[in-house]
């Protein structure tokens, strides 16, 4: 399925290179109600649909709902979290995109865990195993060069950076922070600090779920300040694409709640807890490739 791909093109009149960037946290492949209380012990074991007047939760496998809708949205780089390992051939291939992918945490006896994952993903969870992923599609002239930082080795779990330089000189990087802002932001700082020292002067997007609110932290205040990295999506927001070295077309934007819902029999399935984020920069050839 190669749906929403696009032409990218060096703008001739204004001398620059333009590209759409979308980072989205998939949640492990699970859907994401609004309603919590609609998970229930129950469906985890015997994957009954629960629903209440709006929306549905399932316990199945749901790779063609989210291959369906990342393939068919407007990105040239999509930066996914909390992605499931095995998702990567199909995603690389049913997007037309190169991938890079980095193992995060808990992957452990996969053919087992992705076995049970397949069968029951609510029961399983986060324990299926994860990765941060990078899928840069022909537009952006391929994944010129890949690199991965540790940023938490185990304690509490395992958290990693992926970094790709695209073939158009765009670098980009996707990583999910630990949940306790304590220990997300030195774990910020540390990957701002290599993606910079990677990127060099070509223009830089650091992107992923970094589970810290600038309206409750100053930490993005500090990486702008160090590594000149700025435009977090809203004070409330803990997804975020920072940019360096290129100008939005417009501010990043969170996708609203119902871009990411399906129809279930009359009512919302959402895919995963996390809505996409998006941006549209522009940079001068000689920053980029």
């Amino acid at each position: 399925m190669r749906r929403g791909l696009r032409c990218r093109f060096r703008d001739q009149a204004a001398d620059t290179t333009a590209i759409k960037v979308l980072t989205w946290n998939i949640f492990h492949g699970r859907d994401g109600p609004p309603d919590k209380g609609l998970y229930t012990r129950r469906a985890e074991w015997t994957r009954r649909i629960e629903r209440n007047e709006t929306h549905v939760q399932v316990n199945r496998d749901l790779w063609r709902e989210f291959t369906d809708m990342l393939c068919a949205a407007d990105w040239d780089v999509a930066l996914l979290q909390e992605c499931p390992p095995r998702w990567e051939p199909g995603f690389a291939r049913e997007c037309d995109a190169e991938s890079h992918m980095v193992k995060t945490s808990r992957n452990w006896l996969e053919n087992l865990s992705w076995r049970i994952a397949r069968g029951w993903p609510d029961l399983i969870g986060s324990s299926e195993g994860g990765s941060n992923m990078i899928l840069a599609r022909p537009s952006t002239g391929g994944i010129a060069e890949r690199r991965e930082q540790v940023l938490q080795e185990r304690h509490p779990e395992r958290r990693t950076m992926a970094f790709a330089r695209l073939g158009n000189g765009l670098c980009v990087t996707s990583l999910h922070a630990s949940t306790s802002p304590p220990r997300a932001e030195p774990e910020l700082l540390l990957a701002a600090e290599r993606a910079v020292e990677w990127a060099g002067e070509h223009p830089l997007v650091l992107g992923g779920d970094f589970n810290v609110r600038p309206g409750k932290s100053d930490v993005y205040e500090r990486i702008e300040r160090r590594f000149g990295l700025r435009g977090p999506t809203a004070p409330d927001a803990i997804d975020h694409l920072l940019v360096r070295g290129a100008e939005p077309s417009a501010p990043a934007r969170a996708w609203p709640d119902e871009q990411r819902e399906l129809d279930h029999e009359g009512l919302r399935l959402r895919l995963s807890d996390h809505a996409p984020v998006e941006i549209g920069l522009r940079w001068p050839p000689a920053a980029g490739a």
